[in-house]
């Protein structure tokens, strides 16, 4: 009886297997068929690659489902047997493996976004998974292995789901990312270890994409931010063509340089992604053979609180800098901010959570909760906004649990829930919440009977919400405690029970503190004096975190004081930044303030991604007697291009990118009303298409949008698009480029079938390249005019290639 998966990579590594598809395709596996399929149709031949694996000495078998969802079995019109399919791909791995080796139920993508980048919702993208994976359970496996996803809301989605299904079966859960350490749409290593664990990943990891050092660093990056088991599965190096076959060049020796320093980073499963064979995996095997694999203890200092965004991640205590919850969203006296969320606007909060993270803010509070409105549709349109505006993590205040879950489903990552009483009322309806999502939660010293009067009556309620939380399987790490900041004008004697308060909790709970700090100041005059010194006060006393206004000046020139006598700002860096151009006078950070003029307007509201602002500003321009063409080539395109700098230099991300192309959409619309039919020049007809045999198209359907925002014009011909087709639609529409993209190594091969047959037909255009596999080397092998590693290269370059800037 082989022991449960978790108690046995305490003990040694464990070894998974190699690639699937390469060799069902060697198998009889066609362009353009179900993998999944043959789990009916062709039974034996997927057994028999499970059972060399398990020749080569694999630990874990994985099963043929990689696109058994209903979205990717839809393509090939399997949706209605997808338990079926499921089920069949776990019966072959299971009578293969016997109880010699562990089941892996294989869970790939989906192939589409969740909104707002794309137009899935949270709770449809859950239930593709759910589906899935309960046939799988059901069906015996071992372990659910989520792999080669691209989209950190996807798979957060997808972890959550399973973990509806099932508090036990072991999850591994995987993203793949590029040689810049970054997911397609910009999430960093870091930010996705923190989020996987927070939702209850038990193993995480990264495959595809990359070679055994990339995946290397990947994971050195991960183990920085958590104390989780690694997993890693590598390509056989790059995937190059050969005689028109694409093969991965890393031989089975190449793949175990890293083995001594994946044991270091406390890696319990080592496996091979594409180009991997059994005999890559037999040598893997053999090289773990007569070294320690014995579990070290590893990951960040004990007692940091992780929270993350899409892009970014904040730690909290320890010797950290004070984390700054900027506190500005929020309607309560703002009557223009309550009009807009009545109204369905986000202007305010975009404004705000750009002008608050300039100023310092490293986390932003969002509290949409006014009068006469729908506050959970409210909190989803705010978060949706936030997460594509800046990179800072979100704070979620509300009282209603409604509106708290409509957050959490639309966050990118770990969230601090703000927050939780003592009242068991309140404990009953947040912590649930909580834990489902992945979050944080701050949680108040007060309860049924209000707030206690002394420190230790706070410490008891503290001590109560602690006890709650891990009840609930919330760690303590995971939970900041307020003592609660009350008006010295009402109660002079308050402040000092407060720091007081904070100071127990420290010491007795171990777990990390915030305050609300200018709450300390009402009904007094010059209100940031005494607000700045009493929070010097509480940072000296242990202060973790503040929620402030970020642009009062002396709020932060006391919180860059105090990092720096307290020992928190290495080297006073922090401070030197700040201050290094203001001498002596010392004057707040400045926020860059909009341009006057119209046209620096239309760049920003592009930059920025405000479609709520964007065609006001389009109108205004437009009455101050600007044509059409100079508000798109003088307003928005300029914008656009300012966009397409910051994406080169990691300063944005794909995100953002689609947000600002979003308003430039809406931009666009208006104008052609004005034109009344007369479209904007066109710079060029640009042809693209999904290669024959690849279903995949998000990365396509990028590029489509933005070079439909520089003003070409488009043809879109969508996925598993023939070459007879192509070669049709080119000569009959006369494009100025074709555009080809491959997300699989097996239909790469297909792109110079197409550019051969365009050239044989005599048809005289250019021609693109692109996809997660495409490389340049293979770009120029096979002819192509251009090759792109992403949308904004591929605008860029085509642009440059017709002569078009």
């Amino acid at each position: 009886m082989k022991p449960a998966l978790l108690n046995a990579i305490k003990d040694r590594v464990l070894v998974l297997d190699g690639a699937m598809g390469t060799l069902l395709q060697e198998r009889g596996l066609k362009p353009g068929q179900s993998p999944e399929e043959m789990n009916l149709n062709m039974p034996d031949i997927v057994a028999g690659v499970h059972r060399e694996y398990m020749q080569a000495g694999a630990d874990i078998i994985v099963t043929n489902s990689f696109g058994g969802s209903r979205e990717k079995l839809s393509h090939f019109g399997l949706q209605d047997r997808l338990k079926e399919i499921n089920s069949a791909a776990v019966k072959i791995a299971r009578e293969v493996a016997g109880n010699a080796a562990y089941v892996g139920a294989s869970i790939g993508p989906t192939g589409r976004f969740v909104e707002p980048v794309g137009d899935m919702s949270f709770d449809q993208m859950a239930a593709v998974f759910r589906e899935q994976a309960s046939a799988l359970i059901e069906a015996g496996a071992d372990l659910i292995t989520f792999e080669t996803f691209l989209d950190i809301k996807e798979l957060r989605a997808a972890v959550i789901a399973v973990r509806e299904l099932s508090a036990s079966i072991p999850i591994v859960a995987m993203m793949t990312f590029d040689d810049n350490g970054r997911s397609v749409l910009g999430s960093s290593p870091e930010a996705v270890a923190i989020t996987l664990e927070a939702v209850g990943a038990d193993i995480i990891g990264s495959n595809c994409g990359l070679g055994v050092e990339g995946i290397y660093n990947i994971l050195a990056a991960m183990r920085k931010v958590t104390g989780l088991p690694l997993i890693a599965q590598a390509n056989a190096g790059l995937p190059q063509l050969k005689d028109g076959v694409t093969v991965f060049p890393a031989s089975p020796e190449e793949m175990t340089f890293y083995h001594d320093r994946f044991l270091d980073l406390g890696v319990r499963i080592i496996g091979g992604c594409c180009g991997t064979t059994p005999n890559h995996i037999r040598v893997m095997k053999d090289a773990l053979a007569g070294k320690d694999q014995s579990m070290c203890q590893v990951g960040p200092s004990s007692g940091l609180t992780l929270l993350s965004s899409r892009t970014g991640y904040v730690a909290v205590g320890g010797d950290n800098p004070v984390a700054i919850i900027g506190e500005r969203i929020n309607p309560t006296g703002k009557k223009g901010f309550a009009s807009e969320l009545r109204e369905g606007k986000v202007s305010y909060i975009r404004k705000e959570g750009s002008e608050q993270v300039s100023a310092g803010a490293a986390l932003l509070d969002v509290n949409v909760g006014t009068p006469g409105i729908d506050e959970a549709a409210a909190m989803e349109r705010a978060v949706f906004c936030l997460t594509g505006t800046v990179p800072a993590p979100l704070v979620l205040d509300s009282s209603s649990p409604e509106a708290l879950e409509a957050g959490l489903k639309a966050a990118d990552g770990k969230v601090l829930v703000n927050s939780v009483s003592g009242e068991d009322k309140s404990l009953a309806r947040v912590l649930p919440l909580v834990k489902k999502y992945g979050a944080a939660v701050i949680g108040l010293a007060l309860d049924e009977q209000g707030i206690p009067k002394t420190a230790e009556g706070r410490l008891a309620v503290a001590a109560k919400v602690v006890d709650a939380a891990g009840k609930a399987g919330i760690p303590s790490k995971d939970i900041l405690i307020d003592s609660l900041t009350l008006t010295v004008s009402a109660e002079q004697k308050g402040a000092m029970e407060t720091l007081r308060a904070l100071r127990l909790v420290k010491s007795s709970l171990g777990v990390n503190t915030v305050l609300g700090v200018s709450n300390i100041s009402f009904g007094l005059p010059a209100r940031p004096v005494i607000s700045a010194v009493f929070f010097s006060m509480a940072m000296a006393a242990g202060l973790d975190a503040a929620i402030i206004n970020p642009k009062e000046r002396q709020m932060m020139d006391a919180f860059r004081s105090a990092m720096v006598l307290l020992n928190r700002d290495e080297n006073s860096s922090a401070y030197i930044e700040a201050y290094r151009d203001l001498g002596d006078a010392v004057q707040p950070p400045s926020v860059a303030a909009m341009p006057v003029e119209i046209r620096g307007r239309l760049a920003a509201a592009v930059i920025n991604g405000d479609r709520d602002q964007v065609v006001s500003l389009v109108e205004e321009a437009l009455a101050e007697g600007l044509a059409p063409v100079q508000v798109s080539n003088e307003g928005l395109l300029p914008g656009l291009e300012e966009v397409g700098k910051r994406f080169e230099k990691n300063q944005v991300f794909l995100p953002q990118v689609m947000r600002s192309a979003e308003t430039m959409q809406a931009a666009f619309a208006r104008l052609k009303q004005e034109m009344q039919g007369v479209g904007l020049e066109s710079k060029g007809r640009i042809l693209m298409a999904t290669v024959e045999g690849d279903i995949h198209d998000i990365g396509k359907n990028i590029v489509c949008t933005l070079l439909e925002n520089h003003g070409f014009e488009v043809v879109d011909l969508g996925k598993n698009v023939s070459a007879d087709t192509i070669v049709r639609k080119a000569s009959e529409l006369q494009v100025d480029a074709v555009g080809l993209s491959a997300l699989m190594t097996t239909t790469m091969s297909e792109m110079e079938n197409v550019l051969d047959r365009l050239k044989s037909a005599g048809i005289k255009t250019f021609s693109m390249v692109g996809g997660a596999v495409v490389t340049q080397e293979y770009a120029d092998r096979i002819g192509a005019d251009l090759y792109a590693r992403d949308a904004m290269e591929a605008v860029a370059r085509i642009k440059e290639l017709l002569g078009r800037n």
